[in-house]
């Protein structure tokens, strides 16, 4: 031997020697066959030992040949059994999938969207966080996340624009049948509000009460107050839809909305995205597709 093998070309000698052939064993690795048959020059010149007769239409293995091939044929199907049996290298998506969104928007899309997903890889068992902080995805072990953002700067991690995202004036009836509805931008002013503390100030041409009714911190509660009477609140479309619908809650001046950023899936920045993610990932994209956040798509 007049150097250390190269492990990494081992699969190829076995792939030549069980087909007798360079050009099959090229065709099964997926490798171009002058990339085999200097793989297999190479190895045979760190062992210091031919290990093929060659001739222009087969291959053969040598006295020398055959001993190593008996030696080194069970390691290296042990090692595809065992990559063969990862996660990764299964045919269809499968291995625990940790997920982060924001807490309303794991409640209102995404539970169905985790119900549809598992339906159709029942191999992917996932696991979703719904908190309303900012998660270190590699720190944290997280494969992906649901993010709303005017825009996403972190190099670290791969952004896919998924939809949109509208606000717009909800108000409950019996609020409205109490006060009355606002017939003007203006007017809203009048009226009691129930205000997100992280929203500084109403878009114009709205404008903002003196003293609101109630301030909180949770989306999800400043949208249950709404529903339940207690005055005006600046909700995003995709968490009222639904209340609208089943006549809970009323738009007031429909014809205005704001646009206030735009949902994307993110992923740690990798060589090669895990199935389970791309599948992920895909499966986000067409499903806003089929159920729009926006009121009138984008």
């Amino acid at each position: 031997m007049t150097g250390t093998p190269d492990l990494n070309l081992l699969p190829l000698f076995v792939a030549v020697a069980e087909t007798w052939s360079m050009s099959a064993a090229a065709r099964n690795l997926g490798l171009p066959k002058s990339s085999v048959s200097r793989g297999v020059a190479a190895l045979e010149e760190s062992l210091g030992v031919q290990l093929f007769h060659r001739t222009t239409r087969k291959v053969a293995l040598t006295t020398a040949g055959t001993a190593f091939y008996e030696k080194v044929r069970p390691h290296v199907a042990a090692l595809r059994d065992i990559t063969g049996g990862l996660p990764e290298q299964e045919a269809e998506p499968s291995g625990e999938l940790r997920i982060t969104s924001p807490v309303d928007m794991a409640l209102t899309f995404l539970a169905p969207l985790a119900a549809e997903f598992s339906a159709r890889y029942p191999a992917v068992q996932l696991d979703i966080r719904p908190t309303n902080q900012t998660v270190d995805l590699v720190g944290e072990g997280f494969d992906g996340a649901l993010r709303v953002a005017l825009k996403l700067s972190d190099s670290t991690l791969v952004a896919r624009r998924v939809s949109g995202l509208e606000s717009a004036i909800y108000a409950a009836p019996t609020y409205l049948a109490r006060r009355g509805p606002p017939r003007s931008a203006s007017d809203v002013g009048a009226h009691d509000w129930v205000i997100h503390r992280h929203v500084k100030q109403l878009p114009p041409p709205l404008v903002a009460p003196e003293r609101p009714r109630l301030v909180t911190d949770d989306l999800l509660f400043a949208h249950r107050a709404v529903r339940e009477g207690m005055g005006l609140g600046l909700l995003p479309t995709f968490l009222a839809r639904q209340d609208v619908t089943a006549g809970l809650l009323i738009r007031v001046l429909p014809t205005w909305g704001s646009k206030v950023g735009s949902l994307f899936f993110v992923h740690p920045r990798t060589e090669h995205v895990p199935r389970k993610v791309a599948a992920f990932r895909d499966f986000v994209l067409a499903f806003i597709a089929a159920n729009p956040l926006m009121a009138g798509g984008e």
